[in-house]
This record gives C-alpha cells, sequence and structure tokens, in this order.
C-alpha cells in the first residue's frame, strides 16, 4: 500500500504577484504580467515582450550576502520556499533533516552567469572569469541552495525536462514521499531565462510570439497565436505524508493523487501530432489514481500560444478522453504570466491547488478567436462550482510529457 502524499504549503514569486495570495488574486482579476522587455534593450529583437518579475529583491527574502551569491533563478526559488514553508508551519527543529528533501528544478538555470562571463572571457581573457561561474550557471543549485538555505538534509534532485521540468520534479517528489524514502519534500520549479540570449534563441526557434500588443502576445488556443511569451519566476509546494501531516496538525490544502509520463520519441522541438505521447501521460497518471476517465472535469492545459502544442494537445485530451472532451473545462495559465519554462508545470500546479479549493476554475485570458482544429471548451469566462479533480499537463521540448492529478483532499 503506497503512502498518501498531501500538500501543506505553497509559494510563488511570478510575473502578476510576489507572494501565492498576490498571484491568486491576479488570476482571478484577470491580470497579466506582459510588458515591453525592460532587463535590457530589446529594440533590434524580433519579439520585444515577456512576462517579468516586477520589485523582487532578493534581499527582502533571505540573508544579503546568501543573495549575493546567488543568481536569479536561485533567488528566486530560495524566495518561493521561504514562503511555502512559513505557509505550512514546516519547523525544521521538529523534524528529522534526513527526511526532508528537496526536488527543484530549472530547465536553463542561469543564461545571466553565462553571458556575463562569455563577455569577459572575450575582452579581458581567460584568467578573468568568476571562479564561480559554475556553481552559479548550472540549473541544480536552485535544490542546491534550497537545501542548504533551509538545512533539508534529505534525498535532493533536479529533474530537467525543458517545460516539463516543474511537473516532473512535483511527480518525482511525489513518488519518493510514496515510497517512503523521505516524509516531507520541497518541489517545485524556477526559471529566469529573459536574457539577450534566451531571447535570441527561443527567436531564432520561432517558438515566441511576434505580437507587440500586451492584450494580444499570450492567447492560448485562440486562432491568431503566434507563438509563447517568455515568463519567469518560481512555484514550490510542500508535500507531505498523509499522517505525518496530520501529526503536526498541518492544514491540508489538497491531495496528489497521480503523475504519468510518456516520451513522444518523435521530435526535438514539436509534439507528435496526433497527441498520442501527452495523451498517455494523461492516462498514465488517471490510471495512477485508480480514477476513470469522466471523473476528470477540468484540465489545467500547457496551452502555450504556439500553433503545434495548442492544436497537438487538444488532439491529445480528445485521445485520452474521447467523447467526454467535449464536457471537460480546459484552461491556461500561461494567459495571463506567459510561459515560465521549468516553472511553469508547478506554478500551474499551485493554481490546480487554488482553483480546487475555491471552486473556481479561471479564464483563458484573451481567447477571443476560435480556432477550427482546437474546438473544445477552454474557459473563455470563469467557472464557478465545486469539482473533485485538476488534471495538469506540461510538454517538454525533446518530447517529454508529464501529467499531474490532484484531488480535493476528503480526509
Amino acid at each position: 500500500m503506497s503512502r498518501r502524499v498531501v500538500v501543506t504549503g505553497m509559494g510563488a514569486i511570478t510575473p502578476i504577484g510576489l507572494s501565492v495570495e498576490e498571484f491568486w488574486a491576479g488570476v482571478k482579476e484577470g491580470k497579466t504580467g506582459f510588458a515591453e522587455i525592460s532587463k535590457f534593450d530589446a529594440s533590434e529583437y524580433k519579439c520585444k515582450i515577456a512576462a517579468e518579475v516586477k520589485g523582487f529583491e532578493g534581499k527582502n527574502f533571505m540573508d544579503f550576502k546568501a543573495a549575493k551569491r546567488m543568481e536569479l533563478f536561485c533567488q528566486y526559488a530560495v524566495a518561493a520556499t521561504k514562503e511555502a514553508m512559513e505557509d505550512a508551519g514546516l519547523d525544521m527543529e521538529q523534524e528529522d533533516p534526513y527526511k526532508v528533501g528537496v526536488s527543484v528544478g530549472s530547465g536553463i538555470g542561469s543564461l545571466q552567469a553565462m553571458e556575463r562571463e562569455h563577455s569577459k572571457l572575450l575582452e579581458k581573457g581567460p584568467n578573468k572569469v568568476n571562479p564561480l561561474l559554475v556553481p552559479m550557471m548550472i540549473c541544480n543549485m536552485a535544490a542546491g541552495n534550497v537545501s542548504i538555505q533551509f538545512g533539508l538534509k534529505g534525498k535532493s534532485i533536479n529533474v530537467v525536462t525543458a517545460c516539463a521540468t516543474g511537473t516532473n520534479c512535483i511527480g518525482e517528489a511525489f513518488r519518493t514521499i510514496q515510497y517512503g524514502d523521505a516524509d516531507v519534500m520541497i518541489a517545485g520549479g524556477t526559471e529566469s531565462s529573459v536574457t539577450p540570449i534566451g531571447i535570441a534563441g527561443f527567436t531564432a526557434l520561432t517558438a515566441l510570439t511576434s505580437s507587440d500588443d500586451p492584450a494580444r502576445c499570450s492567447i492560448p488556443f485562440d486562432k491568431e497565436r503566434s507563438g509563447f511569451v517568455m515568463g519567469e519566476g518560481s512555484a514550490i509546494v510542500v508535500l507531505e505524508e498523509l499522517e505525518h501531516a496530520k501529526k503536526r496538525g498541518a492544514k491540508i490544502y489538497a491531495e496528489v493523487v497521480g503523475y504519468g509520463c510518456s516520451s513522444d520519441a518523435y521530435h526535438i522541438t514539436s509534439p507528435a501530432e496526433d497527441g498520442a505521447g501527452a495523451a498517455k501521460a494523461m492516462e498514465n497518471a488517471v490510471a495512477d489514481a485508480g480514477a476513470k476517465p469522466e471523473d476528470i472535469t477540468y484540465i489545467n492545459a500547457h496551452g502555450t500560444s504556439t500553433h503545434h502544442n495548442d492544436l497537438f494537445e487538444t488532439r491529445a485530451i480528445k485521445l485520452a478522453f474521447g467523447d467526454h472532451a467535449k464536457d471537460m473545462k480546459i484552461n491556461s495559465t500561461k494567459s495571463m504570466i506567459g510561459h515560465l519554462l521549468g516553472a511553469a508545470g508547478a506554478i500551474e500546479f499551485i493554481t490546480c491547488v487554488k482553483e480546487l479549493q475555491e471552486g473556481y476554475i479561471h479564464q483563458t485570458v484573451g481567447y477571443q478567436v476560435p480556432d477550427e482544429e482546437c474546438d473544445l471548451d477552454y474557459c473563455k469566462e470563469p467557472v464557478t462550482g465545486e469539482f473533485t479533480y485538476a488534471l495538469s499537463n506540461s510538454l517538454g521540448f525533446g518530447g517529454h510529457n508529464a501529467s499531474i492529478l490532484v484531488k480535493k483532499y476528503e480526509g
């Protein structure tokens, strides 16, 4: 009998708020975080819009010296972890630190450090490169810094699966607790890639939107969609074995009940055209929970606003759920905060938990022009009413598919 796993804490740094409370208030307002790029001069770039985190200062969330030794993606993760652990009321002095682990991923790590030090290398030679370049740049350092800052000595991993990173990190944390390797896992994703090479690279791939209009730039499932908007931030959750949570009197937000993965084995950037890979991940998550396909009435879609993703994900949902797909509510949180890459699945997981708690499914903001081939219910308006399950999808470059199923906690 595998152990039950619940969510007891949440933290977030996002383009529409520097806490879960601020983020969720923004979601309910239909607020968007899109604006012209301010982190560098993007006037020569085809894509000039991003969803940047505003007003964040590392020293407000951690020791000033510690912040200085961390790149932005790590600062975001530590800040979100601080909120999540405080929210969970997790007192490490009362815990066996070897039973509290970390599963925090980043798709890219620090492009900022790479750009900065590469310029130094070219201008001043190899001896001027910062000795801390490597530990500042590599993407496992978010997990490493979270572990160090909070004294977490259990299993510490960094799953890197591009845009599926956040979901895989939470899913692997879920499995870790189920299996008994930890009682508590700090899990999620973090990213900060709004940099010259980040924007130039994704633009060259034709993945980013060509729209300069903040109201029409990230419009998942809309016929006029032209690509995704780069977002940044971090989302972290505290997952806990049910009896452990009950014993310490923790408040329980929701239960994680299913996790499914697959690989398209098809193409490095395009999902499989028939949606078979993503469909299998959804089917696996539902089967893992012992649920039936018709029990699932809501999906938080990967929904990136690229032509291929939204079309092939729609096909995948139809493949996995058959005729029932027409009765399901589907939305995309990326319509408000863009694509947080390695953090996307984690912030969408938090969104699912909040929606289950409040009986509120947010609208896909900006969705106006229906696409004949994307013909499901994408929540043009918010939907209110009780529901039991939320399924969250993440599909990453390389053909990585991950789905996680959250259930309203019923004791």
